[in-house]
């Protein structure tokens, strides 16, 4: 390998940011410029039946967001590029008709219908799909008059039937599979772009790539990725699969079960540095087991031998509780300038501030500010008067206590805290003789 340490992430610009495009992008940034690398941001958009053209604008905008911003990618610029997948279809061309002539692959004139036959016999058989090699083993003349009549092929890459392709990942040792229960994948499809496989492989080679750091959801995969490597005769670079992001099902995390958009988090008032913190938690820990940490500590400690392999669940209520956390720690004046964005037009900006230091301690998300204060800025709502009176008190007594209460809050100095609040309305309670409760 050279000496160099670059790493990427390669997101599929298909729709909202998702929350494991950052959690990829932590981890693969905090081991790059531990380092002195660089960190990478590359589009693989090759699936255009579910591009989506602003997806790449909010990649980048919820990775500056979050204060992951790449070293090189679209719109960024760098030495390696383009940085989109479908600006790169003659390198993918060119390599996968190497690969070709050097034997390591070959064309597919199947049909549709007929791959959709096979997988329609293999499941009455209760068999794995796979590709049966039928046009593995076509002459060269078959294969010339298939071209003749100007029939649309596949490139698939032709697996070795017999023996073993073992890789070392740096979480999790060496992994070995059986050559034989690997099928021969397409490379390059008919339309001339190339599938996951050939892509990865081709673009990490060009651009230098020292470690593919990715969910293990592609452990499986890599075996084909390193016969690649091996088939163009390239360096292997070292592989690290980080655990997947659960639901508290266990299951893969899931927006049918969990919100897994960051624009959401960012909408609903989570500070970036708590989803930072909350997210490099999600299988890994910091030496001295703290719970509270900023993104220049995982730059620092990060080590891929304090992974976990157990899928961590992205809980909610625990992002939740530590944004508060970051919330109450935020001094007055900076947490109010993060909360404008989320308050009303024509919400009392003055009063707002004023009512912030109070309500502080509650506070989980900036996006709820509105909800928890809407009596301080709107009309009364109506109610029976009979729930203001206690159990041993009168409608008289209540209303007196009521109007002295009023003279003590229109009366508390500026700036209002929960301190003032809270002894202002026991004292008065002793004055009154009455419990603080009621």
């Amino acid at each position: 390998m050279a000496d160099k340490v670059r790493l990427r992430i390669a997101p599929s610009p298909t729709g909202d940011p998702h929350v494991g495009t950052a959690y990829m992008a932590l981890f693969n940034k905090a081991f790059a410029h531990h380092r002195g690398g660089q960190f990478i941001l590359r589009v693989e958009d090759t699936d255009q039946t579910r591009y989506n053209e602003t997806s790449v604008r909010e990649i980048i905008d919820s990775l500056a967001w979050l204060g992951l911003l790449p070293d090189e990618g679209p719109g960024i610029g760098g030495d390696y590029g383009p940085y989109v997948q479908t600006e790169r279809r003659d390198l993918y061309l060119k390599n996968a008709n190497e690969l070709v002539e050097r034997g390591h692959a070959y064309k597919c004139f199947c049909t549709k219908e007929r791959l959709d036959a096979l997988r329609t016999e293999q499941a009455a058989r209760k068999e794995p799909p796979r590709y049966d090699g039928h046009c593995r083993y076509l002459s060269a003349e078959e294969i010339a008059s298939n071209l003749a009549e100007g029939k649309t092929y596949t490139i698939r890459l032709k697996v070795p039937e017999e023996g073993q392709t073992t890789f070392n990942d740096l979480i999790r040792g060496d992994i070995t599979f059986d050559n034989k229960e690997l099928h021969d994948p397409i490379l390059l499809k008919s339309d001339g772009l190339p599938v996951y496989h050939l892509a990865v492989v081709v673009d990490d080679h060009y651009m230098e790539i020292s470690h593919v750091v990715r969910a293990e959801e592609w452990i499986s995969s890599t075996p084909l990725h390193v016969m690649l490597y091996n088939f163009f005769g390239w360096d292997v670079p070292y592989f690290a699969h980080m655990p997947l992001l659960r639901n508290s099902d266990h299951s893969k995390i899931s927006k049918r079960k969990n919100n897994t958009s960051i624009k959401w988090y960012r909408e609903q008032g989570y500070l970036p540095e708590a989803m930072i913190n909350f997210l490099a938690l999600m299988g890994w820990s910091m030496p001295d087991g703290s719970e509270l940490f900023g993104y220049a500590d995982v730059e620092r400690e990060f080590t891929f031998e304090r992974v976990t392999t157990g899928g961590p669940v992205f809980d909610l209520v625990k992002l939740t509780n530590i944004n508060g956390k970051y919330i109450r720690s935020l001094p007055d004046d900076e947490l109010f300038a993060r909360l404008l964005p989320y308050l009303p037009a024509d919400m009392d900006k003055t009063r707002a501030r004023e009512v912030l230091p109070v309500l502080k301690d509650r506070l989980t998300r900036l996006g709820e500010f509105t909800e928890l204060t809407g009596f301080f800025f709107g009309p009364v709502p109506g109610y029976p008067a009979t729930l203001l009176v206690p159990k041993k008190g009168t409608p008289e007594s209540t209303q007196a206590a009521l109007e002295q209460t009023k003279v003590l809050l229109e009366n508390l100095p500026r700036p209002w805290t929960h301190e003032t609040w809270e002894s202002g309305m026991r004292a008065l309670a002793d004055q009154l003789g009455v419990k603080a409760g009621d």
